[in-house]
């Protein structure tokens, strides 16, 4: 054999696929995928070798332990930098001839193989593929290259992209001589590749009406004319559509067939911002930033965590503090006394409390509250303004005709699940709606206000005052959930600006700056009452939540984090009118100033909302018609954005004056609505 004149099949293949993990190891007639690759190619009369080239980590042992022991070539390289993965197997094994095949085409044909080979030879090209553009099906994808085209596309490819592809800047260098091999009867829209679990059957099929694992490319099509049905189960999926659909995108659609809903909350479930185009998934967070599963970098000009961060992403105190916890242990059967500790600065900042308990979220958070407060008022019925979580008490506002929560959050939403006998126990009134409240509380037997004391608008001829005393009058319990609104305006709960004291309220979110930690704050005479209940969970008594909040506490007062974002909320909001106002754009801005939105009654807002997310994800923004300011939301960055907005707010604006509407900047999926407060 001429070592001069190697030509080799390297084998792109690992077990980390997001889609369909562990496929190449999947088995068809007693072989796995990699073995049917690698079996069918030795049938070439034109490959010197065979070479698998699969990633350096421990997750693709197990396929280096079957390579090994079916003895079959190797090249161990980088996970990431496929082209230097490639490019390095080719020097190692001084390839002359490359022919690229990927782990996920169990139906390579060596008789195309060998045909495109001879084509290249004769053609004095650099690079030739049948994808640009394809004709064959998806799965048989071969590429044919030089040594010199892989060494100068590893010098010279810069993107993270061109790193991860191999020959996706051959495909764009015009230097590059090309060709692209067709088939004389386009099947492009057929799918034989193994990528997603809807291929199995597809490849099962073909695999179950031959008798062996030999067989052509051209019988393959001649089972496809005589039965289709064969090969319908994965056609609605697109072709290639993992090259261009980002990593989180592909985990998120794998969530959603094994995680109901996708996710754990439904604030950030990628179809309220962008469906098939939000980054889903993080690998790192600091300060404002966020770094997808591909490493992009973003600033968070959004939810920031859903408002959990006020001091930004892995603030270095509370960290630190964390970490301390876990070295010395977070759990025993002792109690930690860092909930002491926390109670008594959570009672000094609110003077007007005596006692304090813990969860862990806002939705245990205020069913504690309730189960309190029911306990103390003997009566069952709540009176609710805002949003409290996701339990059975609340969720029960919606098992009546009249559906109480449709104009107040989410309209559609259905109570199933929830005890039908729970119906007429929770009533939602309006805020600052006072006439609404008395009606509810003279006719239903109310036990308990529950509300938050300001989203949007704010209260209206002394609204709070005249509920605490209609609670006083009727023997109410009123509970402010500050879940969202603690520590944003003042250092406590916003009902101290308006000097109006509750028998409890909650905090949550911001508390322990990204550590789940919240807790209820209330008046002795109300808390015993949690005595004579029982309310208990073991992982409450865990310790690195009460650390971080006693951290995040200390931060917050040394920063006096309240009147940063408060003051970078007020400039935001200014920043919009004049931007709205410039661009004539009727847009109302509202929101506490450290949770500035936009909104606007059009018809087309969710359109003009989905193209605003759009347009400033290509910008390197997580944006939307919202904002959880925090402390690490810079000047500098804070500018960055407003100049990408209006640039933003310009075509909106642009394209209203051409046309009437935006619907030409519109080519993509559009943000589900929902989850609309309007307290």
């Amino acid at each position: 054999m001429d070592a001069t004149k190697l030509i080799a099949a390297i084998i792109q293949a690992r077990l980390t696929s997001t889609r369909l993990p562990r496929k190449v190891l999947k088995e068809f007639k007693g072989l796995s995928v990699i073995e049917i690759i690698v079996e069918r190619l030795k049938k070439s009369k034109k490959l010197d070798e065979i070479i698998v080239a699969i990633p350096n980590n421990k997750e693709n042992e197990d396929l280096k332990e079957l390579l090994e022991a079916k003895d079959i070539k190797f090249f161990v390289g980088s996970e990431n930098d496929v082209l230097e993965r490639f490019h390095n197997c080719a020097v190692q094994y001084n390839l002359t001839t490359i022919v690229r095949i990927t782990g996920d085409c169990p139906f390579v044909d060596p008789i195309l193989v060998d045909t495109f080979l001879e084509k290249f030879n004769n053609s004095n090209v650099d690079y030739l593929s049948n994808t640009n553009p394809p004709t064959y099906p998806d799965g048989l994808d071969i590429e044919v290259f030089t040594k010199e085209l892989i060494q100068t596309s590893h010098n010279n490819a810069s993107k993270l992209f061109d790193r991860e592809h191999v020959t996706t800047f051959a495909k764009k260098e015009k230097s590059i001589k090309k060709i692209n091999v067709k088939s004389q009867i386009n099947y492009s829209e057929l799918r034989l590749t193994l990528d997603d679990k809807s291929d199995l059957s597809v490849i099962k099929n073909v695999f179950d009406n031959f008798d062996d694992i030999f067989f052509s490319y051209d019988e393959i099509i001649n089972l496809y004319k005589r039965n289709e049905k064969l090969f319908t189960a994965n056609q609605h999926l697109k072709r290639n559509e993992g090259s261009s659909v980002s990593s989180g995108q592909k985990l998120y659609k794998k969530a959603k067939e094994i995680i109901p809903g996708g996710n754990m909350l439904l604030s950030k479930r990628p179809e309220m911002f962008l469906p098939d185009k939000w980054p889903s998934y993080f690998s790192k967070s600091k300060g404002c930033t966020v770094w997808d599963l591909d490493k992009k970098k973003y600033f968070d000009v959004c939810l920031m965590g859903v408002g959990t961060n006020l001091l930004g992403y892995a603030n270095s105190a509370v960290d630190s503090a964390v970490l301390k916890t876990v070295e010395s242990g977070n759990l025993s059967t002792l109690n930690c006394p860092e909930e002491v500790y926390l109670a008594e600065q959570l009672i000094e900042l609110n003077p007007w409390a005596d006692m304090v308990k813990y969860a862990r979220t806002g939705g245990e958070a205020n069913s504690i509250a309730i189960r309190i407060a029911r306990a103390a008022s003997g009566k069952d019925n709540v009176a609710i303004c805002g949003y409290h979580g996701w339990h059975d008490w609340y969720l029960s506002a919606n098992l009546g005709k009249s559906k109480d929560l449709d104009g107040h959050l989410l309209p559609g939403l259905e109570p199933n699940g929830v005890p039908r006998n729970l119906e007429g126990t929770s009533f939602s009134f309006q805020y600052n709606d006072l006439e609404g409240l008395k009606t509810l509380i003279k006719n239903n037997e109310i036990g308990i206000i529950k509300m938050e004391v300001m989203r949007n608008d704010p209260p209206k001829n002394n609204f709070l005052e005249e509920v605490r005393q209609l609670a006083n009058k009727n023997n109410i319990v009123l509970i402010f959930d500050e879940c969202t609104s603690g520590f944003r305006e003042t250092n406590s709960g916003l009902h101290q600006k308006f000097n109006v004291q509750p028998d409890i309220a909650i905090y949550g979110k911001t508390l322990g700056n990204g550590y789940a930690i919240t807790s209820i704050v209330g008046k002795k005479e109300v808390m015993d009452h949690a005595q004579s209940s029982f309310i208990s969970s073991t992982f409450w008594t865990e310790r690195i939540g009460p650390t971080a909040a006693i951290a995040s506490l200390k931060e917050m007062n040394q920063v006096k984090s309240w009147e940063v974002v408060c003051k970078k909320g007020k400039e935001i909001k200014k920043s919009w009118k004049k931007i709205f106002s410039d661009h004539d754009l009727n847009f109302e801005i509202s929101g506490l100033d450290p949770l500035p939105s936009f909104s606007s009654q059009q018809n087309d807002f969710l359109k003009i909302k989905s193209f605003i997310t759009h347009d400033m994800l290509q910008k390197g923004f997580l944006a939307s018609n919202a904002i959880y300011l925090c402390t690490e939301h810079s000047d500098q960055i804070l500018s960055s954005y407003l100049d990408a907005f209006e640039d933003t707010i310009s075509k909106i604006s642009n394209q209203y004056n051409k046309s009437g509407s935006i619907d030409q900047l519109i080519d993509f999926p559009l943000s589900h609505g929902g989850f609309k407060r309007l307290n």
